[in-house]
This record gives C-alpha cells, structure tokens and sequence, in this order.
C-alpha cells in the first residue's frame, strides 16, 4: 500500500513515532547508566527493555500498513492466534475441550478475518458473539465430560472474545479506506493504537515515578491513582493533538480519546483479574519486558470494536 507513503500524516506520525522511540531509548539507556537510586534504575532499565521491543512491534505494524490491508488483516489473525493460545494455556483443558479448542483456534479466527476482510459486516458484528457461542457450547457438551461444564465453556467463549472478536475490530478499520480518502481508515487504525498504546505505556511511567495509591491493590498493585491520572491526561492530550488523523473535531477526538484511555485502562485490569485468578504475573515472555502477546494487547480488547462501532456509526465506512 505505498499510498500510505505518500499520505502527509501517516509520515508525520510515522516519524514523530520513531523520534519518540529513539528517544526513550536514549533515555532509558542514559537513565539506567546514572540513576541514583535502586528504584529509579530499575525504572529506567525496564523503559530500555520495552522500547527495544516496541522498536520490533513498531516496525512489524508500520510494515503491514505499507503492505495494505491484507497484511494488516493476516498480522492481526496471527497475533489473535497467539493470543488465544496463551489464554487456553492457563483458562481451557486441553485434554477434555480439545475439540472445542480446535473450533477456536482453527475455525473462528480465519472465518472472523475472513468476514471481516469481505466487509461482511452484518455476519462479521455476530459470527462470534452469537455462532462461535453456540458452537463451543455444543464442542464442550461433545466431550462427554459435565464437571466443571460452564467454566470450561465460558473460559473459552471469554477467550474468543477478548483474543479474536475484540482484536478483529482493529484491521477493520481499514474499510473506511476508500477511492475518495484512500488512507482514512489506515489513519483511524493509527490513532486507534496509538492512543490506546501510549495511554498504556504512560500510566505504567507515572505509576512507576509518581504512584503511591493503587487503584484495585489485590488485583494489580502497579496501577495506581497517579499513573492513572497522568498517563490518561497525557495520552487524551496527544489524541487531541492528533484529531487531524480522523473524522472528529478536535474537540470530539478529546471525547474519544478520554474513552479509548478508560477502555484500555479497563481491559488490562479485566486481563489482570483473569491473570491473578491464576496466580500469574504474566500470559507469556514471548515479548521481552512486555510478557506475552495477549500483555501487550489486553488494552485493545474493549477499546477497538468501540471505537470501530462508535466511528462507523457516526461517520459511515464506505467498505461496510
């Protein structure tokens, strides 16, 4: 897609990305090296790690959007499915639901990418939530097996949603691309990710500088009152400052991206719950400094299929 290329705001955003990133990597380098205390250096060191991996997510998502739509499509039914994967690794038995998981690994995700990627959209809004319902309800009564029966089929309809349904909604986005404004959805996508994303990095930042109350203490002791605070106010300010990449007014762009802040902040702490509930700190290390995959995404899974929806329904997709 070298349209996006030659789109004036996806390379200024594109740049003003990589300036951010070289210099926090600057910064945690430098920091880790002279911080005073054992606390500001742990700090800086962890902001060192995961900007090297946010280097490496950057890259992979800036090189599916030049690609176009069908890469972006394919980048985000992989991560779906190793998402899925990590989450049926700690909520699903493998051994008695093996068909029901099957059905969700190997039948719901390409069918859920595939309507989307047709701009089916009527199917696409309640293939999961209605048919894959349904359909992991009868897998998990197929095995024979009643104890525990609700738990396994929830845990593994949760799974469907948060990894795949939520998700999907993100390369979605991309049928607002059209003849007229080739890149308008490619730019929600943008400002989708990086409000949510940067929402999510900076209240871990003011948490980790300024925090001293949690929030939910039990659930996640890392989220505090202050790193809510700074971190949302910061990131509303940047998705204002970015109304230019949507349909919305600046002032509206402001609405949106406090709600994309509080969704995101309400995914990881539903992720965290399910994360606690097993004992756990992370899904995986696949990711350095970042966990596994469904870690770094957990703050999208309630924020893009409402942002996708809210959009749509206010400002129209010519693709759906």
């Amino acid at each position: 897609m070298i349209l996006a290329l030659q789109d004036p705001a996806i390379l200024r955003v594109g740049a003003g990305t990589v300036a951010l990133l070289t210099s926090a990597t600057a910064v945690g380098e430098l920091g880790k090296r002279t911080a005073r205390s054992e606390r500001a250096r742990e700090v800086f060191a962890n902001v060192a790690t995961r900007t090297y991996a946010w280097w490496l997510m950057v890259a992979a998502l800036l090189a599916a959007i030049v690609a176009g739509p069908l890469v972006a499509l394919a980048l985000y039914a992989i991560v779906s499915f190793l998402a899925l994967r990590e989450f049926a690794r700690l909520g699903v038995d493998a051994k008695r639901d093996r068909l029901a998981l099957g059905i969700a690994l190997f039948v719901a995700i390409p069918l859920q990418y595939t309507l989307v990627w047709l701009h089916l959209y009527g199917v696409f809004a309640i293939a999961l939530p209605v048919y894959a319902f349904a359909a992991i309800s009868i897998a998990v009564a197929l095995s024979g097996e009643t104890r525990d029966f609700l738990v396994r089929a929830t845990s593994l309809q949760w799974g469907l949603f948060a990894c795949v349904y939520g998700l999907s909604h993100v390369p979605a986005l991309m049928a607002a691309n059209s003849a007229a404004h080739p890149s308008a959805g490619t730019k929600l996508l943008i400002f989708l990710i990086v409000v949510v994303q940067m929402s999510d990095v900076l209240q871990y930042v003011f948490g980790k500088l300024f925090g001293k109350h949690a929030i939910v203490g039990r659930l996640s002791p890392n989220k505090t009152v202050e790193g809510f605070a700074g971190g949302v106010a910061t990131a509303t300010a940047l998705g204002t400052a970015l109304w230019w990449l949507t349909p919305y007014t600046p002032l509206e762009a402001a609405a949106v991206s406090l709600l994309l802040c509080l969704l995101g902040f309400c995914g990881g702490l539903v992720m965290s719950a399910f994360k606690r509930d097993r004992g756990l700190k992370d899904f995986d290390s696949l990711i350095p400094g970042h966990g596994g995959v469904l870690d770094r995404v957990d703050s999208l899974v309630f924020a893009a299929p409402v942002f996708f929806h809210l959009t749509r329904t206010v400002f129209g997709f010519p693709g759906f």
